[in-house]
């Protein structure tokens, strides 16, 4: 077993935290892994992103030029790594802040999440990363549920482990979303 995906977003949109519950789950869970976050230099709304890389053998690099998904919550995202998508991949796009799909791709499946929307329905917009992780996963099958709410105690500092029911429910509504919507 081999998977690859980026994550990407603005800096303040918890593209790393999700990069690091998938990284911390999926070893939790006995499986190899990267993981390879980049940012840029500015404090909040600059760019954020990030490579998994999960395996049940060894790891040459964390490295991916073309990842078999990859998770947009905004434009230029979406621009810079929608179209590196490997054949037959997945594309998970933040249609809350993204208006569009890659054009003249009919190979990848492309599921449009108003992840910021529903997320502000249940009363807290700034968890829209959670929703998107939520159909990640729901798509992906790549680790369990059990093995992500345990890794949010190793990834949230003890102070905000109150946090982690409302982030839970919100990838279950991520889920819910993909069972009904995801192609």
């Amino acid at each position: 077993m081999y998977y690859d995906t980026t994550m990407a977003g603005f800096g303040g949109q918890g593209i790393l935290l999700i990069g690091n519950l998938l990284a911390y789950a999926a070893m939790t869970e006995g499986k190899n892994v990267t993981y390879m976050p980049t940012y840029g230099v500015e404090m909040r709304g600059g760019t954020a992103n990030c490579t998994i890389v999960v395996a049940d053998t060894a790891i040459g690099s964390p490295i991916i030029g073309n990842p078999m998904s990859a998770l947009v919550m905004n434009k230029p995202s979406l621009t810079r790594f929608g179209p590196k998508v490997q054949e037959n991949g997945l594309l998970i796009i933040n249609s809350s802040l993204v208006d569009g799909t890659v054009e003249d791709r009919p190979d990848l499946l492309q599921i449009k999440v108003p992840a910021n929307d529903i997320a502000a329905d249940l009363g807290n917009d700034k968890l829209a990363n959670m929703i998107a992780l939520g159909v990640f996963l729901k798509k992906t099958g790549l680790v369990d549920l059990a093995s992500i709410e345990r890794a949010f105690t190793k990834v949230l500092a003890s102070r905000h482990h109150h946090l982690i029911e409302k982030n839970l429910e919100m990838i279950d509504e991520g889920m819910e979303f993909a069972a009904k919507n995801g192609g």
